[in-house]
């Protein structure tokens, strides 16, 4: 096979082939993975040495730089900061403190700065991990007034079940240090164990220090971490969870797991990573709010709504609580930048039959946004679940019925929260029809009338939102098909780039990679942000899932090298994800029959027939076969 045949054969390989082709290259020959990045007081240079790189062969007329030289701009001095572990402020007097907006949100100092500690890799040796085992042990000895829990558990999820989380909320990597974003750490009085799926076990090994246990989910002999404390523990542990963390259905299965073994789930209303984590937790972000316009959204919100409001009066509810960031963004027709690369905000909401109310911090809604919500009635408060039960609770006492709340999309907090309301709301039903009946004189047919009134609950079922969502109208389409032609553009300009570097025998790093895809995206229309940080993984590096690289501990690319390349966009019109498997100049006869059984079990798979309802993992047999 020629080359250039091979470069451009790779090009059509689905993502799910890249990663499994450089693990069949990689890890069956025994190559070292790279060590460690070096310490973070190292950085300084590392970003000096790129900064110098980079912004060499950029020129002062690039269209990403907005009238400002490559190096000024917002975009390439963030990413400069996440690649070399210095703080935002440390990379600008490096590269110059003009900064240009090209429309993007603006993104504070702290949400850069926490993200630059998530991208510097360090050993939990070297950041206390210990120290801080030790420390989180005390608070949970001292849980809820000395009563203590034996175990605490440490999902990924922020109060919202988001997949993922603002720096503010990652409090599962805090304690582990594993940074992946998948994993449930669960802490004992003797064990630190971690929970994750395969894509994230090299990436577990070699991030969490000796004092952890990586429990590898999905393997036969690895039980989930309820079975694993109902098992361990003995009668009478007390399982301490914080229930803004974990969805009421999933609550509910480990509640009913741990009370068969005479063990005890104990919800806490502080969170103990949060009481480790002290002044050191980042910030809440406060990234503004942005219209998401009606040519891309193809649906008003007042339309959305009336269409949901049918599906609530169906079912006979007159509320419904969202905690779900992408519904709500969905739902309203905005966008915000609170979890980076996601355009969602924190937020709650609760839809009502003639209003609807958006929880958020205030300083979020600009007065386009407050316009653009006043009109389908939607009015804003506080970021403030308890604001959102006591609106429910008004809801249901005027109107009676039911209020809707998705067991699986929502907290154990939220659903609590529901039922309060609507236990506060029957009560008050209740009170107010018997003193009519007193005043009337018909006690009994007060009493009567209220218990035969509509039923006032919670309603606990999906909601429509997750299947209206998923069904593209066809604006979205039409913007999901724009958003892949600005990106193929993009990518055919990297990609000249990068052969005639390689070429030309100069030395391109993986981080590098990252930092051109920027700018060549930048200059496309629209463009926000990454969607998520590039994956440029060069040989042994590619068989590492969602690697990352560091500057000043990734490796070069070369002609003899495999590239895996993973990355993709937010822009205005939609959002791209797009996975490349690459050789820049001759293949070994390994890499090409890696590369070629890869293929086969692709279009292995692409032909199987198989019943409705099969798991996905088990069609993985025919990528193997």
């Amino acid at each position: 096979m020629q080359t250039n045949d091979f470069a451009h054969f790779s090009m059509s390989l689905r993502g799910c082939c890249s990663w499994r082709m450089a693990q069949l290259t990689y890890t069956s020959t025994g190559v070292p993975l790279q060590k460690r990045p070096l310490a973070s007081a190292q950085g300084s240079l590392r970003a000096r040495a790129l900064v110098s790189r980079v912004s060499s062969r950029s020129t002062s007329s690039s269209p990403l730089s907005t009238g400002t030289s490559h190096r000024n701009s917002s975009v390439f001095q963030e990413t400069v900061a996440r690649h070399s572990a210095l703080s935002l402020g440390a990379v600008r007097n490096l590269t110059g403190r003009r900064v240009a907006s090209f429309g993007m949100p603006k993104r504070t100092l702290s949400k850069v700065d926490s993200r630059v500690a998530k991208r510097a890799l360090v050993t939990a040796a070297e950041s206390g991990g210990d120290e801080r085992l030790a420390a989180f042990r005390e608070k949970m000895a001292a849980a809820q007034n000395g009563k203590g829990v034996d175990a605490y558990i440490i999902p990924s999820d922020d109060p919202h079940g988001s997949e993922y989380v603002a720096e503010c909320y990652a409090r599962r990597e805090f304690i582990s240090q594993f940074t992946g974003s998948a994993g449930t750490a669960v802490v004992t009085k003797t064990q630190a164990l971690l929970w994750t799926d395969g894509r994230y076990f090299l990436q577990a090994e070699k991030e969490l220090g000796p004092e952890w246990t990586l429990m590898r989910a999905g393997l036969p002999n690895t039980p989930d971490y309820a079975d694993y404390l109902a098992s361990e523990l003995e009668k009478g542990a007390r399982v301490g969870i914080d229930p803004n963390t974990i969805a009421s259905g999933a609550a509910l299965e480990l509640k009913a797991t741990l009370e068969e073994k005479k063990m005890a789930l104990a919800p806490l209303e502080e969170n103990l990573v949060d009481a480790v984590w002290g002044s050191d937790r980042p910030p809440f972000p406060d990234a503004p709010l942005r219209v998401h316009p009606l040519q891309f959204a193809g649906v008003s919100v007042a339309d959305k709504l009336a269409t949901l409001r049918q599906a609530m009066a169906k079912e006979g509810c007159s509320a419904m609580m969202v905690s779900s960031l992408d519904e709500i963004a969905w739902l309203l027709n905005v966008r915000g930048g609170d979890i980076a690369h996601c355009p969602v905000t924190l937020a709650f909401a609760v839809v009502e039959m003639d209003k609807a109310t958006l929880y958020t911090d205030q300083d979020k809604v600009t007065p386009e946004v407050a316009a653009h919500l006043a009109e389908a009635k939607v009015s804003c408060r506080p970021y403030d679940l308890k604001a959102a039960r006591i609106d429910a609770t008004e809801a249901l006492k005027a109107a009676g019925g039911m209020v809707w709340v998705d067991p699986d999309k929502s907290s154990l907090a939220v659903m609590d929260a529901a039922k309060a309301a609507a236990k506060e709301a029957k009560k008050a039903i209740e009170a107010k029809a018997k003193a009519k009946a007193k005043k009337a004189g018909k006690k009994k047919a007060g009493v009567e009338a209220a218990a035969e009134s509509a039923p006032v609950g919670v309603f606990e079922s999906k909601t429509p939102l997750g299947l209206a969502k998923a069904l593209k109208n066809e604006a979205e389409l039409a913007g999901m098909r724009e958003a892949h032609l600005r990106d193929s553009a993009a990518m055919a300009q990297f990609f000249a780039w990068l052969e005639a570097e390689v070429a030309a025998g100069r030395s391109v790093t993986e981080a590098e990679v990252g930092l051109k895809l920027i700018e060549v995206r930048g200059q496309q229309e629209g463009f926000i942000e990454e969607s998520f940080p590039t994956i440029a993984g060069a040989g042994p590096n590619g068989a590492i899932i969602h690697y990352r690289a560091i500057a000043g501990a990734d490796r070069s690319i070369s002609a003899d090298t495999m590239l895996l390349l993973d990355s993709g966009a937010q822009y205005d019109c939609g959002t791209t994800d797009v996975t490349r498997t690459m050789h820049l100049g001759e293949p070994s006869d390994h890499q090409c029959e890696a590369y070629t059984r890869v293929l086969q079990g692709n279009i292995g798979l692409d032909q199987a027939v198989f019943p409705s309802g099969l798991p996905g993992f088990m069609l993985d047999s025919f990528l193997h076969a």
